[in-house]
């Protein structure tokens, strides 16, 4: 597939995205995941199984505190 510019994948125009997107949608072509996100989302799972329930609990804690910190 084409890049633009800037190496982006996909068309910046409004059109361009939409046909895009029609043709994943039908299987003309097919939205393969980069490597990096296949690889990434491998990772996050790995890392919570090694973790133990308090850790998790901490970590939860910590994500929920600053959310709710603004």
């Amino acid at each position: 597939m084409p890049k633009g510019p800037r190496g982006e994948k996909r068309p910046a125009d409004a059109i361009g995205l939409a046909v895009m997107i029609g043709k994943i949608a039908t299987g003309e072509i097919e939205d393969v995941k980069t490597a990096a996100a296949q690889l990434g989302s491998l990772g996050g799972r790995k890392r919570a199984e090694k973790l133990t329930p308090e850790r998790r609990k901490e970590i939860a804690k910590a994500a929920a505190a600053k959310r709710w910190d603004k």
